[in-house]
């Protein structure tokens, strides 16, 4: 028995029946909704079995959720199984001493603008105490937080090596004025550069006059060959 055409209701025969939609239409009557162009197989497009054309195919509209009670419930329930889950992490990692920061663009350009200063602070300093002859200690528990480098003769070649000083006394106390003159006269056995505004610096070989023992490690004495006085460090100078 043929059946009967979706859209006009007429008797379909074989030779001019499409089967879509799970309906069987003629082929002229298997056109759009909208428009009546007549479509084929490679060209509708279905809607609650009703064919459209690409132009006039009904676009699906997002819809508003009422706010009901129980939506309400479902929101709070997540709520609570999401603050239960943070309590579980939270405890999970509190006993290992950090937390786990997210990587995020924020945090990688705070991270590399810090590597940069550090790296400029880094040059900074090295400059300075290569210019200066400081060399920074290599004994963390020393009293006295620089090593000052022995005088050594100039080289032909530029391979510098460094040789370890004598070790330096106790950290001197503050500043004192000046004693009187005891006339007491030292030697320095090595070079040594004044790192701060009351200390004085000399050559090795330099004559020290009116010295007076500071404390342990420091002393207060001029230097003949160009006048200055102040501050100086014991252990750079031997007595005459």
């Amino acid at each position: 028995m043929n059946p009967s055409c979706g859209r006009c209701g007429t008797i379909v025969y074989p030779t001019e029946k499409v089967n879509c939609l799970d309906k069987y239409w003629h082929k002229g009557c298997f056109s759009c909704e909208i428009c009546k162009m007549t479509l084929n197989m490679k060209n509708y497009k279905g809607f609650e079995k009703r064919p459209y054309c690409n132009a006039h195919y009904p676009k699906t509209n997002f819809t508003c959720v009422a706010d009901t009670p129980e939506n309400l419930r479902l929101k709070q329930q997540s709520k609570m199984q999401s603050q239960v889950q943070y309590k579980e992490e939270f405890e999970k990692n509190k006993g290992k001493g950090f937390s786990a920061v997210a990587d995020t663009p924020e945090m990688q350009r705070i991270k590399k603008t810090q590597d940069h200063i550090s790296n400029i602070k880094y040059h900074e300093e090295f400059e300075k105490n290569r210019m200066g002859g400081e060399i920074p200690s290599p004994q963390p528990n020393s009293p006295n937080p620089v090593f000052q480098q022995p005088h050594q003769p100039p080289a032909a070649s530029k391979n510098y090596s460094y040789e370890p000083a004598a070790a330096p006394g106790p950290v001197r106390q503050a500043a004192a004025a000046p004693p009187p003159s005891s006339g007491k006269r030292y030697q320095a056995v090595y070079d040594y550069a004044a790192a701060d505004e009351d200390e004085v610096g000399f050559l090795e070989g330099d004559v020290i006059v009116d010295a007076q023992v500071i404390d342990e490690g420091w002393m207060y004495g001029r230097v003949e060959r160009t006048g200055q006085q102040g501050m100086l460090p014991a252990n750079y100078v031997e007595a005459i």
